[in-house]
């Protein structure tokens, strides 16, 4: 696990959220999309202190050129999983 990663993750995910959160757990990712892989990673867990309906966040990086881009997902219908989570910022991807 990347100390760094985390933290900053942390503050991703604590910046979206606007209550603190604690690093849980990483999880492997892979999503297919026609039998074809779309996205693979890990994907870290996260626990939401004081979240008036989220309990858990996820959270990943990804470079984008020289760029760190971080991004954070709250566990809100219809996301209940890492996996789900990696399937949202897919959709809200592409839909912009």
């Amino acid at each position: 696990m990347n100390a760094d990663l985390i933290q900053n993750l942390t503050r991703a995910i604590e910046r979206a959220s606007e209550c603190k959160a604690g690093h849980l757990e990483s999880v492997a990712v892979v999503e297919m999309f026609r039998e074809k892989v779309t996205w693979e990673g890990m994907v870290e867990v996260f626990v939401l202190a004081g979240h008036p309906k989220a309990t858990r966040a996820y959270g990943w990086a990804y470079q984008d050129g020289r760029e760190t881009r971080y991004i954070a997902v709250l566990e809100l219908p219809p996301v209940d999983s890492a996996n789900t989570a990696v399937q949202a910022a897919i959709a809200a991807k592409a839909q912009k």
